[in-house]
């Protein structure tokens, strides 16, 4: 496999913070479903409206 820039890989903005990340490889089966940049902005990201946190407390 031949070797990329970084500046030749996809990209993408976070949905919390609005800055743009790239690929990683440890995405690379997943990253249609990557929307956030990093654990921290997921664990922060707006709430739908009406909807609650769920944390698995039925």
């Amino acid at each position: 496999m031949k070797m990329r820039k970084k500046s030749d890989l996809p990209s993408k903005i976070c949905r919390t913070c609005a800055r743009p990340y790239v690929w990683r490889k440890k995405w690379a089966k997943t990253w249609n479903e990557v929307l956030y940049c990093s654990d921290k902005c997921r664990k922060l990201r707006p709430l739908a409206a009406g909807a609650t946190e769920d944390d698995g407390a039925n």
